[in-house]
């Protein structure tokens, strides 16, 4: 259970019940009266070798920014929601391109307000709409703190239409287990081969707890997805992503594999990145690899078009063996 170290807050919180309960659970920890929590200096200004420090604190605000982005792939809307930043430390984390070393976890606390709007965006869609709720955070991670992903489960059941998705790296789903509303949510967990979990996602759950994650998910009435990513390809990932994809399809139960889907998404690293992993985490891997490597954009990288067909074709091949029943939705 995380316990913050300090909490940043805007007093406008106070005149939200969630914001009231969040203070009050958190009566003992020192607190900051902020103006914004999107501008804080005192954070902003810190060395990157602070970064570890940085995930310890709580920030809680109000949304203000809520537009919807229009998605391809697995939903229809990326949605801000009631969460942004993460307490994990994952070394090629997107976020840490947006907010830097001030990807700590962020909670907002207008839930009505948010949920109002998605209900009313699902109801006056001629199609059923998905929304995408965890783009930003980890809303599993979160509902350990806030209660929130069993709140917007339980609610968004009262809407006539649509549904809810999001991605994790965490375990913790016990208690959404048995609430209402099951059918309209689509959780998807993402796996990588424990020697990357253990050397680049600091702070996550372990592969073997994920898995059982998404059993005890598909147990309980949802339907469920497998995001392998981000590939990372480090020296011998055939040999881990073979060993990931066989340790999936002996442990993952049959009700799952009979209609998984998958995404695949390769990483995408950034000169943030390099900056900040170098600084917090010299001992660690270099995830920046320029035989494999290309610019794409200021200051980002991906792997080379040519890697990365090779490697999407041994995904591919290595699925279809492993999950003749699965659906790979895209890889990008």
């Amino acid at each position: 259970m995380f316990q913050p170290d300090i909490i940043y807050y805007e007093k406008e919180i106070q005149d939200y019940p969630l914001g009231q309960e969040l203070m009050k659970k958190y009566y003992t920890v020192p607190s900051v009266i902020i103006e914004n929590h999107n501008k804080i200096d005192e954070l902003r200004n810190q060395p990157n070798t602070e970064f570890a420090n940085l995930k310890k604190h709580l920030i809680i605000g109000v949304r203000k920014t809520h537009k919807y982005t229009p998605n391809s792939k697995v939903s229809d809307f990326l949605v801000p929601y009631t969460s942004s930043g993460c307490t994990a430390m994952c070394m090629y984390c997107y976020l840490v391109c947006n907010f830097n070393k001030c990807s700590y976890l962020r909670l907002f606390v207008n839930r009505e307000q948010m949920l109002e709007k998605m209900i009313k965006t699902a109801n006056k869609s001629d199609k059923s709409l998905t929304f995408e709720i965890g783009s930003n955070s980890d809303v599993i991670l979160e509902n350990t703190i806030t209660n929130n992903l069993v709140w917007t489960i339980e609610n968004f059941a009262n809407s006539k239409n649509g549904f809810i998705t999001f991605p994790t790296k965490f375990d913790m789903v016990d208690d959404i287990l048995t609430i209402k509303g099951k059918e309209k949510i689509i959780p998807r967990v993402s796996m990588n081969p424990q020697e990357i979990i253990n050397k680049v996602e600091f702070g996550t759950s372990r592969l073997d707890e994920r898995i059982v994650a998404i059993n005890k998910l598909k147990t309980a009435g949802y339907k469920v997805g497998i995001l392998i990513a981000p590939i990372i390809l480090v020296n011998h990932w055939e040999d881990l992503y073979d060993t990931l994809l066989k340790n999936l399809a002996e442990k993952l139960s049959d009700d799952v594999k009979k209609n998984v889907f998958f995404e695949l998404i390769f990483m995408t690293y950034s000169y943030i990145h390099k900056m900040i992993n170098g600084d917090m985490f010299p001992n660690a891997i270099d995830l920046f690899d320029k035989n494999l490597m290309t610019a794409r954009g200021p200051g980002k990288y991906t792997y080379k078009t040519s890697v990365r067909e090779n490697a999407s074709q041994f995904f591919l091949e290595k699925l279809k063996y492993y999950f003749p029943n699965g659906k790979i939705l895209y890889i990008v």
